[in-house]
């Protein structure tokens, strides 16, 4: 499809886009700013609400008796909505190689962490490896997709942004720990002072309307960290995946900072297509 061709959805997305800004036009500037900021959030997050909808809807109305598992079933949904942003352009090629990137990534660490029994899939399928339904790719593909979609959508600038090398070994020493501290110390609090070090002078600039913003970079990390903290909570409560013992309980908070570890490499996985640029 060519750069110039029209855009499938633009016959619905333009009128929409007119009506939400003429409805925000009412509000004050700052109440205004705040609306917009989420309804930019949601559009950023359409692969990753799409698939907890979908997570959330099975789990309350999956039949017994279906003559397809609920994993594939969501493997398939996943596929779908994939081809579905790509088709309408509200995803790019580049922004999937970085999805396809991290789903890879991300499916490696969870064959090794079944194994080790970190947590489990209780439910069949017949698409999986080991014990992992592939639509568990699809889950960290997601924060990929958010992470690249958001830096589009917000038109993200970063200052004093570290060195492309320090972000490439910083991800590699965290995505190898999470192997080896089954087998050697945890180095993870010594990485958490690292990523202060490394990003603590780094500010993110994004532009809601017409104003810029601008936050610290560790903040923003664990804001979104903690979002996906509670998406964590919502796929243990629809028993999608689940830890060690019988009955459900709240996620540790402390997995906040395993999140905000998998956020470290999702953005540097990123990076890799989209480099960061300065304010």
């Amino acid at each position: 499809m060519s750069e110039t061709s029209p855009h499938p959805l633009a016959p619905f997305l333009q009128p929409v886009r007119r009506w939400i800004r003429s409805t925000l036009l009412i509000l004050p500037a700052p109440l205004r700013e705040f609306v917009l900021f989420g309804l930019k959030m949601a559009w950023s997050c359409l692969f990753g609400a799409g698939m907890l909808g979908l997570i959330i809807v099975t789990h309350l109305f999956w039949p017994a008796h279906a003559p397809i598992y609920r994993y594939d079933f969501l493997l398939a949904a996943a596929i779908a909505i994939q081809a579905l942003l790509l088709w309408t352009r509200l995803e790019t090629f580049d922004e999937v190689k970085v999805i396809f990137l991290y789903h890879v990534t991300g499916t490696i660490m969870e064959i090794f962490k079944t194994h080790m029994g970190s947590w489990a899939y209780p439910e069949p399928s017949i698409f999986h490896i080991g014990g992992v339904p592939l639509f568990t790719g699809f889950m960290y593909g997601s924060v990929g997709s958010f992470i690249a979609r958001a830096i589009r959508v917000f038109d993200m600038r970063f200052s004093h942004y570290p060195k492309a090398w320090v972000t490439y070994v910083l991800a590699t020493v965290i995505y190898l720990n999470f192997f080896t501290h089954h087998f050697l110390f945890d180095f993870r609090y010594l990485i958490f002072a690292a990523i202060a070090v490394i990003y603590f002078r780094c500010f993110v600039y994004f532009r809601v309307d017409q104003k810029v913003h601008a936050m610290p970079y560790l903040l923003a990390g664990t804001l979104t960290a903690f979002f996906l903290w509670l998406a964590e909570n919502i796929g243990t409560f629809t028993h999608t995946w689940s830890y060690p013992g019988k009955a459900w309980h709240l996620v540790s908070i402390q997995k906040m900072g395993a999140w905000g570890l998998l956020l470290i490499i999702s953005f540097v996985t990123v990076t890799l297509i989209f480099k960061p640029k300065a304010p």
